[in-house]
């Protein structure tokens, strides 16, 4: 399958994402296919423009809490970049669907026992499909 994107920084109206995305945007403003993901679509156009990334610049609309547009988001790109923390809150259904769709995830967590959790519940589900879940 291909996908629209090579990577999906989501979370990226929030502190951390924004300086991902900021950095993405004035690093590769060619060649890497990368989008903004988030809640609302208002605070990602902001800090799109803020940031002076591309008008262009896709806007992908997921929320942790809902399955469906978890599985929209992972199964539109290589990679999702999640900044949207506390993991252990947040965390397990983007993990359980890129584990599922065979989508690369890496975040920035420093907290071991959720991490525990994550490759104990989906480390099958994972080699499977052949995700890569990378915990930084």
């Amino acid at each position: 399958m291909s996908q629209e994107f090579d990577i999906i920084v989501f979370g990226a109206s929030g502190f951390t994402g924004r300086l991902v995305a900021e950095y993405l945007a004035a690093t590769y403003p060619t060649g890497v296919r990368w989008a903004m993901g988030g809640r609302s679509l208002e605070k990602l156009a902001q800090v799109r423009d803020e940031i002076g990334a591309p008008k262009d610049t896709p806007l992908v609309v997921c929320d942790s809490d809902d399955a469906a547009s978890l599985k929209d988001m992972v199964t539109s790109t290589k990679v999702v970049l999640t900044t949207v923390g506390p993991y252990q809150l947040y965390g397990n259904g983007l993990v359980a669907a890129c584990a599922e769709h065979g989508t690369d995830y890496v975040d920035l967590c420093g907290e071991p026992a959720w991490m525990r959790k994550m490759i104990d519940a989906h480390e099958a589900a994972a080699k499977a499909s052949g995700a890569r879940i990378v915990f930084s």
